[in-house]
Parts: structure tokens; C-alpha cells; sequence
């Protein structure tokens, strides 16, 4: 008896379909009973979204209008320029946004292309996909601001800052603040002259910060004043240019000033003729004989005013013969007396005149506050008060007998400085092209050499590396006194501004 084995049948189960209603083509069933290429070109989900849409560009300052007044900057085929283009697209909310990116276009042909991706549901359940492309057109228009540069009416506030001195190194210093903390962003334009620097702003907000920032950084009192441009009687609108006059107090470091009787008081019994040796937000003042030190404010000082009585155009150049520290318990102590600092170390010195050495041996004591730097044989700046003829109301009531000879400033690393200035390997930015900051300027060349010799001062400024000067190979070039600072420490401060500007 024959057996047969019967293999089982596998059974597929029959996906229904049914035609399409326009072509016939077999699909499977959904809402509109219409297959994917006759749904497209029947239905198309971004009607009502315009194709073609025109930007506004500015050629002056390089930004694009955003309605409805204000302007953006933004570069080509960047996310700003992205997020413009799509405030452009009025209907762009009936649809769901899938994507959406440039499409290449040659730079100048004025046309930006956008291309987008969109969902859109079209009956209950059916949900189609579009891809379509926008064209954008660019349009010259010029901006508010570019107009009034053109019209020669750009500016509607001013600042003025002024000092009544004697060199410009306070203004330099200002200029390197304000580069560093970036205060300038807003100004329309900066005219240097003679006294001063103007600051120039399209709106009053911007030179208000202006002048907060030089308050913070300076001692100086402020102005304010407007002038009437225009008044529309119909709608009451006035049309005003302010005008902030700011002045600085004519106090530069390494001065020597007179303070009257009642300030002495008032800082704690300070000797009456001190040494200013920082200026920051206020003056900052020590008595060199005892170390003790005080900061005159802003409102201070132009409430009581005083004068200097040397300036550092009359220093003078001293050879160290002897030099004696003072011990702590021989200090000048009374009760009441101000703070003392314990930076600078307080020691009797004996000086003659670097033109009168080998000459004539007749030495000068001083008092100084430089004895932790200072050896025989060293040089240093100086103001013979003896000598100078001094013409000051509070001066005039001190007592001979107390008043010093020699005041003693700063340590001097040597005479000739030309070679360190050739062989200088860092710069600073400016803000106007046409500052004067040659090599035949002395006063900038006096900054640029504090800046070497404090390294305090440096914390606060931005310096940048030459790439025009080399390291020189001829060591004998620089003072070997000098503190190492165009070489190594330099070095690693422009470490750090190195990334942000190399040349200028």
C-alpha cells in the first residue's frame, strides 16, 4: 500500500487595492482614491506661499532690512540670512516645515534661492510632501544711518573729552581702554585734536554709555547740554543734538602735587607734597618719605582742587652714591594717620647729578620710597624742588624747612632708548588713521616705554605682536639693567593677543 505525502500550501494573503480614479493605476485605498502623481498635480499645498520675494540691502554698512525699520547684518547663506528670508514667507504657517537651505547662486547676480521642504495634510489622514524653491531678489536700499553719512547730518550726540595738560598720555591710555573693553562699537566716527578726542553717535543712549565708561576709568566731571534742530508742530515731535563735554582732572602720574591744609586732614594726615603714582578711576597719591598712601575721588578733588607742581617734562637724571633702608620703628607714625602701603620699601639715599658726576661730589639726600630696587651706582628720575621756580597758592604757605630738595620718581634703565624702540616686537591698535604715533612723537614713545616699565599698567591694555620686527641677535643693543620685558615677558603677554590681530 502505497503512501503519499502532500506538502502543505503556503497562503499569501491578497493586499487589497483598488484604481485610481483619474489614471486607473492599481493603488492601495486611501481618502482621495487618487494615486502619489495625480495627487501632485492636482493638489498643490504651498498655494498661497509667494515663489518669489525681494530683500532690501544696504551697500553702505553691509546689513539687510528687517521690517518693519530695523537692520540686521548677515552673511550669504548664513542662519541669519535663513531666518530673514523665512519673515519674508507670508502663508509659510498654514504649512508644517520640514526643511530648508540655500541653493547655490553666483555671488553678483543680486538673486538668493531658498529651497523648502514642507508637509501639508490635505483631507483627514493624507498627508502630502512638497519640495519647491523661492527666489529672492536684492535690492539696493540705503539705511537711516548711511543716509545721514551721506547728507553730512550723521551724528546726533556728541562727546567731548578734554584735559587742560601738558602731553597726551592720558589720552593714549583712554584710547587703549577704550579699544580693550570695546567701547567704540558704536561710534559713527572719532576726531582727534589737539586738546581732546570727539566721540560722534546717531543716538543720545549710545554717547550716555560713552560717557559712563570714561567716568569709570577716569577722574573727570561731565557737562550736558542740547541744541534745538527742528520742532514739528503738528505732531509735537522735536528734534534735539546733545552735546556731552567731558573733562578730565589735569593730574598725569609721576606728577608731584601741593594739597592744601584741610585735604591733608581729610586723607589722614597726608604730607602735603606727594607723588601721584596711579591714576585710575581717582588719583592715587603716597608720601614717599613714609610709604603712606590715599586715593582723592573724582568729586574730591574738584570740590578742593590742587594743582601740580612738577610736571615729568622737568625730571632730572641722578646717580645713587649711597642708599640706607629705614627700619619700621623709625618711620613717621601719629595717631589718625592714614593707611601705609608695605609695597614700597622706604630708605635714605644720597644723589648727585649724572652731568656732575666726577666733577663735583656735592650730594643731595632724599627720602624715597624706591629702596627695595635701587643700589649704588643705579640711575634715577627725579624733581629738584629747590631749584625749580614753583608759583602755587598752597606751596607758598609750607615751611622751607620741610620741604625736600629731591623727590625721587623712578628708576632709570639707562640713557639711550633708541635701540630698545627699534627693536621693539609688539605694537598697539589706534582708533582714528590719523593719529600721530610716529616715531617723532616723544610723548607716545614715553608711553609705550611706562608700558615696558610697569607691568600693571600692561594688565589693562591690549598689546599686539609686530611681525615686521625680529628678535634682535645683538643682546648688546638693550640695557642689560633694563627688566627683561621686550624679550620674555612681552612675549608671553602677546601670547595671548596673538590670535585676535597680527598686524594692523
Amino acid at each position: 500500500m502505497e503512501s503519499s505525502q502532500l506538502s502543505p500550501e503556503v497562503l499569501i494573503p491578497n493586499t487589497a487595492r483598488i484604481l485610481c480614479c483619474v489614471c486607473g493605476d492599481p493603488i492601495e485605498p486611501n481618502a482621495t482614491n487618487m494615486c502619489i502623481g495625480c495627487l501632485r498635480s492636482r493638489v498643490d499645498i504651498t498655494e498661497g506661499i509667494p515663489k518669489q520675494a525681494v530683500l532690501y540691502f544696504c551697500r553702505g554698512c553691509e546689513r539687510y532690512l528687517q521690517p518693519p525699520g530695523e537692520w540686521v547684518k548677515a552673511a550669504l547663506e548664513s542662519r541669519e540670512l535663513l531666518a530673514l528670508c523665512m519673515k519674508k514667507l507670508k502663508g509659510l504657517n498654514r504649512v508644517k516645515l520640514i526643511d530648508a537651505g540655500f541653493v547655490w547662486t553666483e555671488p553678483h547676480s543680486r538673486r538668493i534661492k531658498v529651497k523648502l521642504t514642507v508637509h501639508g495634510e490635505i483631507m483627514s489622514e493624507t498627508v502630502l510632501q512638497q519640495v519647491f524653491i523661492v527666489e529672492y531678489t536684492v535690492n539696493h536700499q540705503m539705511c537711516d544711518d548711511c543716509h545721514r553719512t551721506e547728507a553730512k547730518d550723521y551724528w546726533n550726540a556728541s562727546v567731548q573729552v578734554r584735559q587742560k595738560a601738558i602731553n597726551k598720555k592720558t589720552f593714549y591710555y583712554l584710547e587703549q581702554l577704550i579699544l580693550k573693553h570695546r567701547a567704540h562699537e558704536q561710534t559713527v566716527a572719532i576726531k582727534p585734536i589737539h586738546d581732546g578726542l570727539d566721540f560722534f553717535y546717531a543716538t543720545e543712549a549710545f554717547a550716555r554709555k560713552m560717557v559712563d565708561f570714561i567716568n569709570s576709568v577716569l577722574p573727570c566731571r561731565t557737562q550736558h547740554s542740547k541744541k534745538l534742530i527742528s520742532h514739528d508742530i503738528h505732531s509735537n515731535t522735536y528734534n534735539y543734538k546733545y552735546t556731552f563735554s567731558i573733562e578730565i582732572v589735569p593730574i598725569s602720574k609721576d606728577s608731584i602735587v601741593c594739597l592744601s591744609k584741610k585735604l591733608t586732614h581729610q586723607l589722614g594726615g597726608l604730607n602735603p607734597i606727594s607723588l601721584v603714582y596711579k591714576v585710575s578711576s581717582g588719583i592715587h597719591l603716597i608720601d614717599v618719605s613714609s610709604g603712606q598712601v590715599a586715593e582723592v575721588s573724582a568729586s574730591l578733588y574738584w570740590r578742593q582742587p590742587f594743582n601740580t607742581i612738577c610736571n615729568p617734562k622737568q625730571l632730572r637724571e641722578y646717580v645713587v652714591i649711597d642708599i640706607e633702608p629705614i627700619k619700621e620703628d623709625n618711620k613717621k607714625k601719629f595717631p589718625g594717620q592714614g593707611h601705609i602701603s608695605h609695597k614700597y620699601a622706604i630708605a635714605d639715599v644720597w644723589v648727585v647729578r649724572s652731568e656732575d658726576l666726577g666733577l663735583d661730589q656735592n650730594t643731595v639726600h632724599a627720602r624715597t620710597h624706591l629702596g627695595g630696587i635701587l643700589k649704588p651706582g643705579d640711575s634715577v628720575l627725579g624733581y629738584a624742588l629747590s631749584e625749580n621756580n614753583i608759583n602755587d597758592v598752597n606751596f607758598e604757605k609750607l615751611d622751607s624747612d620741610t620741604v625736600p630738595d629731591v623727590v625721587l620718581i623712578k628708576k632709570f634703565y639707562g640713557q639711550d632708548r633708541s635701540a630698545r624702540r627699534r627693536y621693539r616686537l609688539w605694537k598697539l591698535k589706534h582708533l582714528a588713521e590719523n593719529m600721530d604715533t610716529g616715531s617723532e612723537n616723544n610723548e607716545y614713545n614715553e608711553f609705550l616705554d611706562e608700558l615696558e616699565e610697569d607691568p600693571e599698567m600692561r594688565s589693562n591694555i591690549n598689546i599686539y605682536r609686530d611681525n615686521r620686527k625680529l628678535i634682535p641677535v645683538d643682546a648688546d643693543c638693550i640695557d642689560p639693567t633694563m627688566p627683561a620685558i621686550t624679550l620674555e615677558e612681552m612675549l608671553d603677554d602677546l601670547a595671548i593677543e596673538d590670535s585676535e590681530m597680527t598686524e594692523i
